[in-house]
């Protein structure tokens, strides 16, 4: 008897042990464990072109605050690079990539001039960036891209872009964080979409003081967008650039 209590309470024992491993065991199991990484990140902010039909003269403007998640990384960064006289181009995304890209684009810019002595026009720019970004197609700038500049004829022209190098001539186009804050102002104000009885032309000195009001709109509900807006007016006489003030929280 006293033997086979002994078995018993080994075979409790055995049972127990096992029960116990397979409990902690059945868990890791069941679970697949996943790491994630993207070579990604968005530094936030917002960029933004105008140009009115039949004007001559188009507005490109971008604020200056980075963003890492939650946290201002720097209040002092610019979105605009200036390739030539006529033609300056906006991105949103991330910041390397923004850096990258516009380092290639200014190189190939002077590649052009100093093989034909002269500036590349603003309408060969947009094909050149178009072809730039689909080169990239398979691992892509991580950009949200404005051109602006003159056409041949003199005009103002504003040329939108996604990230692979689809692009399309618009009277104007706003990309980044605050891009859907800021679209509505636009058709009302720009195309008159929604009042089209008080359609009329813009001045420029309008679209410069519209494009303050718009940053100012989507400073005070993007936390991404702030601190200040680099607004560049081109015309005939060239490329002009002013500093507006935006909220610093």
């Amino acid at each position: 008897a006293p033997s086979s209590h002994s078995c018993e309470g080994e075979s409790i024992h055995a049972s127990t042990a096992t029960m116990s491993i397979l409990l902690k065991a059945t868990p890791k199991e069941g679970v697949k464990e996943q790491r994630q990484w993207s070579p990604y990140i968005d530094n936030g902010g917002t960029v933004l072109g105008v140009a009115p039909p039949g004007a001559d003269f188009v507005v490109l403007a971008g604020d200056t605050r980075m963003s890492y998640g939650y946290s201002i990384a720097s209040r002092n960064v610019t979105k605009i690079v200036k390739l030539t006289e006529k033609c300056v181009l906006a991105s949103a995304g991330m910041q390397a990539e923004r850096h990258t890209l516009h380092k290639v684009l200014s190189a190939k810019a002077t590649m052009f001039e100093n093989t034909h002595h002269k500036k590349m026009s603003a309408p060969s720019m947009a094909q050149c960036l178009s072809n730039t970004l689909y080169y990239k197609r398979f691992f892509p700038y991580y950009t949200f891209n404005v051109l602006a500049g003159l056409d041949e004829k003199g005009l103002g022209a504003v040329w939108g872009y996604d990230a692979i190098g689809s692009f399309e001539r618009v009277p104007y186009v706003v990309t980044g964080s605050g891009s859907a804050l800021a679209t509505s102002i636009l058709d009302n104000q720009v195309l008159f979409k929604t009042q089209p009885k008080n359609k009329r032309e813009l001045k420029c000195a309008e679209v410069v003081e519209l494009v303050k009001d718009v940053f100012t709109c989507i400073s005070e509900r993007d936390i991404y967008t702030g601190d200040s807006a680099e607004i560049y007016v081109i015309t005939k006489d060239g490329c002009k650039k002013e500093i507006f003030p935006l909220k610093k929280d």
